[in-house]
């Protein structure tokens, strides 16, 4: 999947009932603007994880936001905080819920 389009990974998270993890805004900004609500997405904004840090920050996410992930959401991971909006997004304007 290293060569796929956003598009094209979005779709195979989709078809697989994967969840996608990401470093990059792109798939957010795709996934509200389509209104789909599959599949879940996790974007990581800490810069400089590495392997064993990295495995622990996503097992703490999932166990924070199993339920989130499971029913489809967008799952923002910043220092200190997580960031959960559930899918599809409607442009109601509702903030997104916190998880510390």
């Amino acid at each position: 999947m290293a060569s796929a389009s956003d598009s094209e990974i979005l779709d195979a998270g989709r078809a697989q009932d994967r969840i996608v993890l990401t470093l990059d805004a792109d798939f957010h900004a795709e996934m509200a603007l389509s209104g789909a609500s599959r599949p879940s997405v996790v974007r990581i904004r800490i810069e400089g994880l590495r392997g064993e840090a990295l495995s622990l920050l996503v097992q703490n996410v999932a166990a924070k936001c199993g339920k989130e992930l499971a029913a489809g959401a967008l799952i923002s991971v910043e220092p200190g905080r997580i960031r959960v909006r559930r899918l599809p997004i409607s442009g109601s304007g509702k903030k997104p819920r916190k998880k510390s």
